[in-house]
């Protein structure tokens, strides 16, 4: 689906990205993950055509990215962070407009609107929307025409958990229906829940990339975590998980059943970010 080989971008005489490496497959959701001005935007508009004077090679569907033709926005859907619509113009009149543009026949608009929570405010101008209003209908525009890949610049920037929730499910859908995502975010925990592989971009280049599960992983086990009581007050303790086995304390309190609580602190995202560049998301 996408192959990105030595990828290399300026701005001005200084390489903003670059030796940038990697592929995605069909169905699969790819992670963009760094902080501001790391260089994901420029790489999401590297791959959707905007900047085509890149050195290397990115190819989408099989071509180059440089040399594709009109048609080739038939095939992608793109939600940029900022939405665009027409003020004036009510959700259902923005939606219209944008669908006819496009050869395919669109998918049902009430339908999408009902699943991202704005049917009953199709009639309403989008003027008067919410900024959370505005994301999740710029999110509905990306999947009009049904595209074959999709862009998501921090889909869920802005949105309450409710949303937010709503957002994701319908992200991890279009995952199922065989289509293919990239996600560019700096929030570690969407990240770590939608994304089948990520890439930490930093400085413009791609510091680690793996799975989530495989990043954390890496950094080695966790910690437990529990607490019981000794003379009537409570007391903490912790032992690495792999050490759980000889840690002589909590063996005793859990054959007693004397534990107050007890739960394990794997790393996050967030940690081994940090870790593989000394730097944090924001």
């Amino acid at each position: 689906m996408i192959s990105v080989k030595n990828c290399e971008f300026s701005y001005d005489k200084k390489p903003f990205i670059s030796d940038v490496n990697f592929e995605v497959g069909q169905g699969e959701i790819f992670g963009f993950l760094g902080p501001s001005g790391a260089g994901k935007s420029t790489l999401q508009k590297i791959l959707i055509g905007l900047l085509k004077n890149y050195k290397g090679s990115v190819q989408v569907f099989g071509k180059e990215v440089r040399a594709q033709k009109d048609d080739y926005y038939e095939r992608i859907g793109i939600d940029f962070e900022f939405p665009s619509f027409y003020e004036k113009l009510t959700a259902e009149e923005n939606l219209k407009f944008f669908a006819s543009l496009y050869q395919k026949k669109p998918r049902n608009i009430d339908q999408l609107l009902e699943q991202i929570g704005l049917l009953r405010d199709k009639d309403k101008k989008v003027s008067g929307y919410s900024k959370g209003m505005k994301s999740r209908l710029n999110f509905v525009k990306a999947l009009l025409h049904d595209p074959e890949l999709l862009f998501l610049d921090e889909p869920t920037s802005g949105l309450d958990p409710s949303n937010s929730r709503i957002m994701k499910d319908m992200i991890l859908e279009e995952k199922k229906a065989g289509k293919s995502i990239i996600i560019t975010t700096h929030n570690m925990h969407d990240a770590a829940e939608l994304c089948d592989r990520v890439a930490f971009i930093v400085d413009g280049h791609v510091k680690a990339l793996d799975t989530p599960h495989n990043l954390i992983m890496k950094k080695g086990a966790g910690v437990i975590s529990y607490s019981y009581l000794e003379n009537g007050v409570e007391t903490k303790a912790q032992c690495p998980i792999t050490e759980s086995g000889k840690d002589a304390k909590l063996q005793q309190l859990v054959s007693e059943g004397k534990l107050l609580t007890i739960h394990s602190m794997e790393p996050d995202l967030g940690d081994i970010f940090m870790e593989v560049t000394g730097r944090g998301l924001n």
